[in-house]
């Protein structure tokens, strides 16, 4: 299979790469490579992907369509499309990166979808588009139009997007809600990042909301098997695709455990500074995965253990920490 991975060099976007390579596909790659966070962690990635001979790679920025469309010259048999502003918290402070990166960037793709013969599309959703709801496990069924952040509205409008090319182009695509990603190469904003960080520097970590907040944590291994699965059955079986699917563990963690995760692998206990949960953050995230689980195999394997204790070896190797 021939894909157009776009966001190739981001945390998500390497680990489908990497899968997609090792099972023989080959892979044009797209990253515009920001400094949202250091760049070298992306180059880092990147390089991790060059021995690979089926896999190429040029930067560009996904929402320009001028761009987009010098760097996706080639043939393809899907778009993988998993480029994206990351990032609730930042989404206050900075809103339009997020409407340029995730709406405009939705349509340039769906446009070049369309340019290359309604090639199908499988792109990243999350799971910040339940908002605040209250029923648990979120289903895909449930209403999603209380969106508690700019990410999560600008998430919920590229599925809005994906229905509107639908109807007006014919073009099949599938949405993933991700939900809690942690594992290898993770961004340094996110939560294991930051709390293995500190630890072994032996600063306190920020708690928030008294550590009251339960989140779906979902090892990126098992993530990438549902976007290569996604992938697969998109191509084979496009009208039999549902237009979205929950990837997540199924199993939600208090964050307090989450932190004692880390401290078991570290050997190291945290000194914790509780603060006031921040705006966009939502208590609980828990996905019913019925649907994924009939469609595409999903089966989450990895226990938070085991993928917490993967992720700080690679931490300690990556920053230089003594093991």
């Amino acid at each position: 299979m021939k894909v157009l991975l776009t966001g190739a060099a981001g945390f998500i976007g390497y680990h489908t790469a990497r899968l997609l390579l090792e099972r023989g596909d080959t892979v044009h790659g797209l990253d515009n490579l920001n400094d949202y966070y250091d760049v070298r962690l992306k180059q880092a990635r990147l390089a991790a992907l060059e021995p690979f001979e089926r896999f190429s790679f040029a930067a560009a920025d996904i929402a320009d369509p001028r761009q987009l469309g010098d760097a996706a010259t080639g043939e393809y048999d899907v778009i993988v499309h998993l480029a994206a502003q990351a990032g609730v918290r930042y989404s206050v402070e900075n809103p339009y990166a997020y409407v340029h990166s995730n709406v405009t960037g939705q349509v340039a793709i769906f446009e070049l979808a369309a340019r290359l013969g309604r090639l199908p599309v499988v792109y990243a959703s999350s799971s910040s588009v339940y908002g605040a709801n209250e029923k648990v496990p979120f289903s895909e069924a449930d209403r999603v139009d209380h969106p508690v952040s700019v990410y999560a509205a600008t998430k919920r409008a590229g599925e809005l997007l994906a229905q509107a090319y639908a109807e007006t182009h014919g073009l099949a695509s599938t949405g993933l809600r991700f939900f809690t990603v942690y594992g290898r190469y993770s961004r340094p904003d996110m939560a294991p990042w930051l709390f293995t960080d500190a630890i072994l520097k032996g600063r306190p970590i920020s708690v928030f909301n008294n550590g009251d907040m339960e989140r779906d944590f979902t090892h990126v291994s098992d993530i990438v098997a549902g976007v290569a699965a996604s992938a697969d059955r998109i191509v084979a079986r496009p009208r039999e695709t549902a237009p979205v699917y929950n990837l997540g563990n199924n199993d939600p963690v208090k964050l307090l455990d989450f932190i004692g995760a880390i401290e078991r692998a570290t050997g190291r206990k945290a000194a914790m500074e509780m603060k006031p949960k921040p705006v966009g953050d939502v208590m609980r995230t828990y996905a019913d995965v019925a649907l994924a689980e009939r469609d595409l195999g999903f089966q989450p394997r990895i226990r938070l253990d085991d993928g917490i204790a993967d992720f700080v070896e690679w931490f300690r190797g990556y920053n230089g920490y003594p093991r």
